[in-house]
């Protein structure tokens, strides 16, 4: 299997999408994004974690502590890569009462996850279900400066992964699953029914 998009967030959340500990991500879309919106370029991506934006006091308290701050603009020397998910399901909502109630899927305060509500409030929230799974060896990657901004997206296939043999990475094997097939599936009908409509699939 060839990917050839990498989805960027928080690092903290991308090693708990990838020990399975959430299957959730909320977005609305970087500056640099088409219009300031976000949208779903693919439905199988690398999970890239960032490091800049991390805020602590943001996480719930058993995350907190996993987070160093950084200065702005700091960027580690090189980027591992842990896992890759499957996007198997968007849903979307504008609805406070439902974003509250989806504490429980995910590592946010319930602040953050307001804040990403409100942030731009003629869009709706995305709410995006990911199946997880690991690397059976992690992918160092050097740092480039094309990774840097606010956006969601990176192109693997335009080569930005340094070395000319990442083009696109390959998954030969496909990894340990973050989370098995039935407690996965529980999960994401539980956020189905809380946002009260079926789900969208890329």
């Amino acid at each position: 299997m060839l990917v050839t998009k990498a989805l960027k967030e928080w690092s903290v959340a991308v090693d708990a999408i990838a020990k399975g500990e959430t299957i959730l991500l909320l977005r609305k879309g970087g500056i640099k994004e088409h219009q300031g919106k976000f949208s779903a370029e693919a439905d199988r991506v690398v999970l890239f974690p960032t490091f800049e934006h991390q805020r602590p006091e943001l996480l719930k308290p058993a995350y907190q502590s996993l987070v160093t701050p950084v200065e702005k603009g700091w960027h580690p020397e090189s980027i591992t890569l842990k896992a890759w998910a499957d996007i198997t399901h968007i849903f979307l909502t504008d609805d406070a009462e439902k974003v509250d109630a989806l504490a429980d899927f995910h590592i946010w305060q319930p602040q953050l996850a307001q804040e990403r509500l409100k942030w731009k409030a003629k869009q709706p929230l995305y709410v995006l279900t990911l199946r997880a799974y690991r690397f059976i060896e992690p992918v160092k990657v050097p740092w480039d400066s094309s990774f840097g901004g606010c956006r969601s997206w990176l192109s693997l296939a335009e080569g930005q992964f340094g070395p000319p043999e990442i083009a696109g990475l390959e998954i030969g094997d496909v990894g340990e699953a973050a989370i098995a097939t039935d407690a996965y599936q529980a999960q994401v009908s539980a956020i189905a029914s809380i946002l009260d409509q079926s789900a969208s699939t890329l």
